[in-house]
């Protein structure tokens, strides 16, 4: 047991590189391995499992808890003495001393955690509000696993990967498979602001989900009390809560720096950490790719804040030097091309640093992308304007024709019970956004991309205070004559002039047809060849070839969806081609 333990902890060294641990309790049949990225307590003090002082609780923790030092200073107060400086200690004094979920609701930060109740003799699972940090789990072969990336629990020796057809319908919807799935039968994901509770003696129960932290409440709540002060009373009461929630996520005893792109997002952020920083130069990161880049933008910004800026130029060559690496960075299907340049900016920073902050978040709590726009989704009911923005974000919009025996699962986009009741549509892309492109797209791009070479990224947009006042502005502080992220940018041009980051959203952009109709034309062909799509039987060789062979001219969807078939296609390859049982690597490229 304890060896099965560690192989998947050993599998999961590249997110934690300074240190590994194993426990296990034999007599309940648990056991739990961590690897550690030591960012706060660089010593031995704040390795895990790490056990309470009283004894009954051992727990494993990815990610940070920001406001570990307040809740400290709270329990010192209360009689608990600590060893160490690290979080993860605080965690389970917290824990011990208020309940697990009391303690939970009183955390900020990003986490996944595994928290094992000696006495009671019950597993809990636990993920952050928004779902920074990932965690699967699930029965397999008799066996409950957990893990923060699906090539530790493929490691267990009872493991069953069995393709998910269901889950592989909504991965070509979607381009990423959103919570509670995962593609393989059987495991699911921790939902954000849930913990997921196993009784020790449950053999293959199901276990319980208890919601810490609803961000449909929030939302609600916002909508219901918007805030009541003036334009400029709002912009203080943002940069207020900003800056301190950037403030919280450049505490590290390592070296910390930010992605920098030159848009309003991660502008504002540099900007506030310049702040913070008391007169120190931040370290910054852009990467261009030499067909499009925004690197002259991030430099003018860099130039302007003082940064100490580092700006990478990626070839097509380095690009494709990544794509063999995909499948086993991503561990499960994922179609957000993004993900290589995201890859190559995190490589490229943690050269020089182990932490960087991000701006992710920005647009979908601000109104910053062009498609929240009413007139884009006519209709007289919620359900068709509701199906009709499902069908405009999907690549594939009839995915269970092409995917053989599938029957699309039900989702948050498509579950009324959960959705808003609000006359502005806009509030409910924002909010769908919110709970599934943002946690099951963009911060599973950056946690595995950044994660694969030992790299932490803080989100500060995404402190749940930031998150709870955002809702509660008025939608005409957010799109103001036109202006999107209008409140954001006035937070922003109190650093930044308007001239230097005013102009049309550019994003990570991939010339992906430019590629598969020309160099990655041979390996696209190799991985869609129709035999081999019938052989393996998971997509309709028909569908497939006829969207292939329309793809130079075809419409600009289709490259975004024939990338998803590829990407599942050689992780399939990587699947059954996967490393001998014990043996990890970081090998990321």
């Amino acid at each position: 047991m304890r060896r099965d333990a560690a192989a998947m902890g050993g599998a999961l060294c590249h997110r934690g590189p300074d240190d590994e641990g194993t426990w296990v309790d034999s007599e309940a049949g648990v056991a739990l391995a961590h690897r550690r990225l030591s960012i706060l307590d660089l010593s031995e003090g704040g390795r895990q499992p790490m056990h309470s002082a009283c004894g009954r609780y051992a727990l494993i923790s990815n990610g940070e808890i920001y406001n570990f030092q307040a809740l400290r200073r709270e329990l010192e107060d209360a009689g608990c003495v600590f060893r160490s400086r690290c979080d993860t200690e605080v965690m389970l004094a917290a824990i011990a001393e208020w309940g697990l979920e009391a303690a939970v609701e009183m955390f900020d930060g990003m986490f996944a955690f595994a928290l094992w109740d000696r006495r009671d003799r019950l597993l809990h699972l636990g993920r952050d509000r928004i779902g920074e940090k990932p965690l699967y789990y699930g029965w397999s072969g008799g066996a409950f696993v957990f893990g923060s990336e699906l090539k530790a629990l493929r490691l267990h020796p009872r493991f069953e990967a069995c393709v998910d057809r269901d889950a592989l319908a909504l991965y070509l919807r979607y381009m990423c498979i959103p919570a509670p799935y995962s593609i393989y039968c059987g495991i699911r994901k921790v939902m954000p602001g849930s913990i997921v509770t196993l009784a020790a003696d449950g053999r293959s129960a199901e276990p319980s989900t208890s919601v810490y932290w609803s961000c449909k409440k929030v939302v609600e709540r916002g909508l219901a009390d918007p805030f009541p002060g003036s334009a400029e009373e709002a912009k203080a009461q943002l940069a207020e809560l900003l800056e301190a929630s950037v403030k919280l996520r450049m505490q590290a005893d390592v070296p910390v720096g930010a992605f920098l792109s030159g848009g309003y997002d991660s502008s504002t952020i540099v900007s506030l950490m310049r702040r913070a920083a008391g007169g120190a130069r931040v370290k910054t990161f852009t990467l261009g790719f030499e067909e499009e880049s925004e690197a002259p933008f991030a430099r003018e910004v860099a130039r302007h804040l003082g940064t100490d800026h580092v700006e990478g130029q990626v070839t097509a060559a380095d690009a494709f030097e990544v794509i063999p690496c995909l499948p086993r960075l991503y561990d499960e299907p994922f179609a957000d091309s993004s993900q290589i340049p995201t890859f190559l900016i995190s490589r490229m920073a943690r050269r020089e640093v182990s932490v960087v902050l991000t701006g992710d978040g920005g647009d979908e709590l601000f109104c910053g992308y062009w498609r929240y726009d009413d007139e884009r989704f006519p209709g007289n009911t919620q359900a068709d304007r509701i199906e009709a923005y499902r069908r405009y974000i999907s690549k594939w919009t009839d995915p269970t024709r092409v995917v053989a025996g599938a029957r699309e699962p039900v989702t948050q986009v498509t579950q009324p019970e959960g959705w808003l009741r609000t006359s502005e549509f806009c509030n409910e892309m924002m909010y769908l956004d919110v709970i599934v492109y943002l946690p099951d797209d963009l911060l599973v791009k950056v946690d595995r991309a950044a994660m694969a070479v030992g790299l932490e990224t803080r989100v500060p947009c995404l402190d749940h205070r930031v998150i709870e006042f955002a809702w509660r502005l008025p939608f005409a502080m957010k799109v103001n004559q036109g202006q999107r992220k209008w409140i954001l940018r006035q937070v922003l041009y109190r650093d930044v002039p308007p001239r230097l980051v005013d102009r049309p959203k550019q994003g990570f952009q991939v010339p992906l047809k430019t590629w598969l109709t020309g160099p990655l034309r041979d390996w696209a062909e190799s991985l869609l060849e129709e035999s081999r799509l019938h052989r393996e039987g998971f997509f309709d060789p028909v569908a497939i070839r006829e969207s292939w062979s329309q793809l130079p001219t075809g419409p600009k969807r289709l490259k975004h969806a024939l990338w998803a078939v590829l990407m599942f296609q050689a992780w399939h390859d990587h699947e059954r081609a996967r490393e001998p049982a014990g043996v990890a690597t970081t090998d990321y490229c």
